[in-house]
């Protein structure tokens, strides 16, 4: 299944490609290209297979993202979040899978993690207000998942959760005009004081302890590994797909170029160009085959019924944030050698620069933090955060 999803995927990479120019200028993925994903199978390939889906092992779906992404940054942003999202919602209750999925199996799911919003308790559930920032691709989507604490009676919180929230409970607000991953129109979501029903509200904290009411109807190892290796990884996956497209695009381009500066020649031929292209290339396959051994092991774990032990998912995300600074140092190499070339506007070089550094800022790259994470738990401190 997942070999077939990726194959079709490759059919769409020339079509895909074409409109990554649209994208960027409309600031929004056509609805063309979320369509044709969508029949590919890209979106369900972590959905269970109860509700239909692939059930993918999770390194198929990110090999798929990044083919998607190296052709356009935007659109294989959008496809990550929005697929890795089923992932999330099966450790969900099972009456809340339903509610996602038995009208409409392949209804997609857009996010904004960061705590934003504002819980109270009610009768059955909670009420449930707030903004949040960055929901890619939630124009696309019928549902979002949302971060809100619970505060208690001295307006403190007290708790950390994820709230799945219908589209008929909140509005989007229109405000993306930023530099880079300009497509994912990665807009507003607001709630105002929404009705949340007890089935639709996970804790982080149980969450981060692999503890989840899905995995009683989900059992396969793909519902066993860590919110941490599974969505960190798909914020990385698209950055190094869009700089591995790129370095591809460059080699095209710059294989035949004749400089007219620097002494002339024919740039291939120069071997400060040749280092320059050998570094980028080591850091691409650095990136990739660290992740990818990461999550790999990570889903052997879950698939013996092991325990996932912290040394691992230290490491998943020390490499994970690794792998989007060596892109980032791979594609600026790429950026300084193209010389001016590398200016214009829309070219696949400069797109895709400005796309893997607007990933880059996304909270689960923040280098400092995973790395001295990392650290802590090498020289035997407790380390404590959700995002491991």
């Amino acid at each position: 299944m997942s070999d077939d999803v990726l194959e079709r995927v490759r059919r769409l990479l020339p079509a895909i490609a074409e409109r990554a120019a649209l994208a960027d200028e409309s600031a929004r993925v056509p609805a063309e290209s979320i369509g044709e994903l969508a029949a590919a199978g890209v979106f369900r390939m972590l959905q269970p297979k109860r509700y239909g889906g692939a059930e993918s092992e999770p390194v198929a779906f990110f090999e798929a993202v990044r083919e998607i992404s190296g052709v356009c940054g935007s659109t294989g942003w959008v496809a990550s979040v929005l697929g890795v999202h089923p992932w999330h919602v099966a450790l969900f209750a099972e009456e809340a899978q339903d509610e996602v999925w038995g009208g409409d199996p392949g209804a997609l799911v857009s996010s904004s993690y960061a705590p934003a919003g504002r819980l109270a308790p009610a009768e059955g559930g909670w009420e449930l207000s707030g903004r949040w920032r960055f929901s890619s691709g939630c124009e696309h989507a019928s549902w979002a998942l949302v971060g809100a604490l619970v505060v208690g009676a001295r307006g403190r919180p007290v708790d950390f959760m994820t709230v799945l929230v219908p589209r008929a409970d909140y509005r989007i607000e229109d405000v993306w005009d930023v530099i880079g991953l300009r497509g994912t129109a990665s807009n507003d979501i607001v709630v105002e004081r929404a009705f949340v029903p007890d089935h639709r509200v996970v804790r982080n904290y149980d969450q981060a302890h692999l503890r989840g009411p899905g995995q009683k109807v989900n059992p396969g190892p793909l519902y066993r590994m860590p919110f941490a290796t599974v969505f960190t990884t798909a914020i990385t996956a698209p950055v190094i797909g869009a700089v591995a497209g790129c370095y591809r695009s460059y080699i095209s381009a710059m294989r035949e170029r004749v400089r007219l500066s620097l002494g002339g020649g024919r740039f291939a031929e120069d071997q400060f160009a040749q280092v320059a292209v050998a570094r980028a290339a080591s850091e691409i396959d650095a990136a990739i085959l660290q992740t990818d051994r990461n999550v790999r092991e990570v889903y052997e774990h879950a698939v013996r019924g092991d325990r996932i032990p912290m040394e691992l998912r230290l490491r998943v995300r020390r490499d994970q944030v690794r792998g989007t600074e060596r892109a980032l140092s791979a594609i600026d190499i790429l950026f300084k050698t193209a010389g001016g070339n590398s200016l214009s506007r829309g070219n696949p070089i400069e797109r895709a620069w400005r796309d893997a550094h607007a990933g880059s800022v996304h909270v689960a790259n923040d280098v400092e933090r995973a790395l001295a994470m990392y650290g802590r738990g090498e020289f035997g401190l407790t380390v404590e955060d959700n995002l491991v």
